[in-house]
């Protein structure tokens, strides 16, 4: 007697947990934007202890309020800029980084407790509760790199360190990119029961390290506060490269202002190209995602130059972060739609 498969008595619901998934990468595209924000306002040394439980609490007293605003001044972020601010603009660039690390939290809580619920009621799909904890372990490390990056700005810095940030963004978009690709895979398997997970083809490898790369270079701009040096595009000033700049180690790269911002400026069509050519392959195995790619593109490239040519305007910068993370999603799901056809 024919027996069904067991993927066919399964009680898993690949598409409910993929739906729990988009939430949750919607979520980290908000706290990227606020992530943004609270660079820019130079609101993210306010709250100078980690307290991941109690630290959802905010300050209810006046007295708490002083003895936070008092930890603040005794960092050199205050007392070498900010010496004379008011409470009044200490609780205003308290609330982005408050906000900041309430969302962390929530958005935590928001993966782990579902996943915990599918998980119990054995709805998740075979093979896939591995890769759900590894994101989840991703997540809490987000949490304990923030909090190592901050710390670089309590002690002698009056800003946190540039390559921390770019850590911190990293890992934050590298689990974003996880997340999605999980739950595409699951939106498949949602449609057949006996689809195989997508592979990771070379063009999408190439592809996905170049915008990495990009964005690499994006979190430098943004921590060296390179997006100021030159207000002007396609030339910096009036040469392509400054003249009045010398070129004395490869370290340049990435602690050079003026260096790193030529970088970002000419490694977005490198990354274009790559993006382009990704696009291609995904537009040809019949996925709409080529199309977003090219599209998200195109006004990456605007947000970037308008950013410097507003003179980093906080609304068209914060744009131009939140783009580069729907970015990401569209060029993974174009990876993952190549992929699948391999699959």
């Amino acid at each position: 007697m024919l027996q069904p498969s067991p993927a066919f008595m399964s009680t898993a619901r690949p598409r409910a947990v993929a739906t729990w998934l988009l939430i949750v990468a919607a979520m980290i595209v908000g706290i990227v934007v606020v992530g943004g924000i609270t660079r820019l306002t130079n609101s993210g040394l306010s709250i100078t202890e980690w307290k991941p439980i109690t630290g959802i609490i905010p300050p209810l007293t006046d007295a708490q309020w002083q003895a936070e605003f008092a930890n603040y001044q005794r960092i050199p972020e205050y007392q070498q800029i900010n010496h004379g601010m008011t409470m009044a603009g200490f609780q205003a660039i308290f609330f982005w980084e408050y906000l900041h690390r309430a969302l962390a939290r929530t958005i935590g809580l928001a993966f782990a407790a579902p996943m915990l619920w599918f998980w119990l009621r054995r709805q998740v799909p075979a093979g896939y509760m591995p890769r759900l904890v590894a994101l989840l372990s991703l997540g809490a490390l987000q949490g304990a790199v923030g909090w190592w990056m901050v710390k670089s700005g309590l002690a002698v810095r009056t800003d946190v360190s540039h390559l921390r940030l770019a850590v911190h963004l990293l890992t934050a978009l590298v689990t974003l990119g996880g997340i999605v690709w999980t739950a595409l895979d699951l939106l498949a398997l949602g449609r057949n029961r006996l689809a195989a997970p997508a592979r990771l083809l070379p063009v999408a490898t190439i592809s996905l390290l170049v915008l990495i790369a990009q964005i690499t270079w994006g979190a430098f701009t943004a921590g060296l506060d390179a997006g100021y040096a030159f207000a002007s595009w396609p030339l910096m000033g009036d040469a392509l490269f400054p003249s009045d700049v010398p070129l004395t180690g490869v370290g340049q790269a990435v602690n050079d202002p003026v260096v790193v911002q030529f970088i970002h400026r000419w490694l977005a069509f490198v990354a274009a190209a790559a993006l382009v050519w990704l696009a291609t392959r995904a537009h040809r195995a019949g996925s709409s995602a080529g199309v977003a790619v090219v599209g998200l593109v195109c006004l990456q490239i605007a947000l970037g130059i308008a950013t410097l040519l507003s003179g980093v305007q906080i609304g068209i910068a914060v744009a131009h972060q939140a783009n580069a993370a729907v970015l990401l999603i569209a060029t993974v799901a174009a990876a993952h739609a190549v992929g699948r056809t391999r699959a």
